[in-house]
């Protein structure tokens, strides 16, 4: 077994399956297929059931690819630590973050990392869960990850620093009607058209609470896409509730963004593997390690 073939059975489970895994890594599809059966008698077992054209992962399949990712992830570590020896000159620091820590605190800890180590690139994936987060940098997907949690962020298996936590707030366009009050009491919200996230997050749990209340408000519209959002607040299509983080960019356009009453928190973390990091993301963490948290409603819009 060599990182090659870890590499291409990686490649299929990503790309789901030998044609499209094949264009990724520019070879041609007889030779993936032939390397994946090098493995597979290698390992004596089937790591894919082939149907038909396709290709469906076995129970050994499933069971490879996390210990398959470890073992790239370290290799890529030994390389980049022998570059270190240099200096953090170059390379790529890759993360995962949910949609509201994704706007900050990762504008302001990419921006403060960039300026110390320009030659290299952050390289950010997307989750809209704390347990999708976590999982992808305990499998070794990511080495970081940014987290918002309605309370402290528990995670066992990876390294949690916190960072800041967020007040939600109401955001709503310059020319639809606004509720009185600077905080906005919740009860204030009878009678709005509100833009909400599906069941599940602390943003609908906030709503949710609302409508529990026997407040009569409207759900205008579901989206599962939290960054579609502000977006439709500014079509005016109703109000939303989100973390401050979207306050500054929300004034930036010339909306309104209020303070809600009684308030509630995003708690926002970043994980780690507890694995050894590359050189790159050890640099990353230090810069989060020395983030000031900041009241985003008081950023300049």
């Amino acid at each position: 077994m060599d990182a090659r073939q870890l590499e291409y059975f990686l490649a299929i489970v990503d790309h789901d399956g030998f044609g499209r895994a094949a264009q990724e890594l520019h070879i041609a599809q007889p030779s993936l297929s032939q390397a994946i059966a090098g493995l597979e008698r290698e390992l004596g077992v089937r790591l894919f059931h082939r149907v038909g054209r396709g290709a469906v992962l076995s129970d050994a399949g499933k069971e490879l690819i996390a210990p398959a990712r470890q073992v790239l992830r370290d290799l890529r570590t030994a390389r980049a630590t022998m570059d270190s020896l240099k200096g953090v000159r170059r390379g790529r620091v890759e993360l995962v973050t949910m949609p509201s820590p994704g706007i900050e605190p990762l504008g302001t800890l990419t921006r403060l990392f960039t300026r110390r180590h320009p030659g290299v690139t952050v390289g950010a994936d997307a989750a809209f869960t704390t347990e999708e987060v976590v999982r992808k940098v305990r499998q070794g997907v990511c080495e970081l990850g940014l987290v918002g949690a309605p309370g402290s962020v528990q995670a066992p298996g990876v390294d949690v620093l916190p960072l800041e936590s967020q007040d939600f707030v109401l955001v709503g366009a310059s020319d639809v009607d606004f509720p009185a009050g600077n905080p906005v009491p919740r009860t204030a919200l009878a009678g709005s058209r509100l833009i909400v996230s599906p069941p599940g997050s602390l943003m609908r749990r906030i709503v949710d609470e609302v409508l529990a209340s026997g407040a009569d408000l409207e759900i205008v519209a579901e989206v599962a896409h939290r960054t579609s959002i502000l977006p439709l607040v500014l079509q005016g299509v109703g109000l939303a509730v989100l973390p401050a983080a979207w306050a500054p960019l929300a004034r930036r356009a010339g909306a309104r963004a209020v303070r809600i009453d009684p308030p509630a928190q995003l708690h926002v973390a970043l994980v780690s593997r507890s694995a050894p990091l590359t050189p790159a993301a050890r640099a990353f963490l230090e810069v989060a390690r020395s983030y000031t948290p900041v009241d985003h409603l008081e950023q300049p819009g």
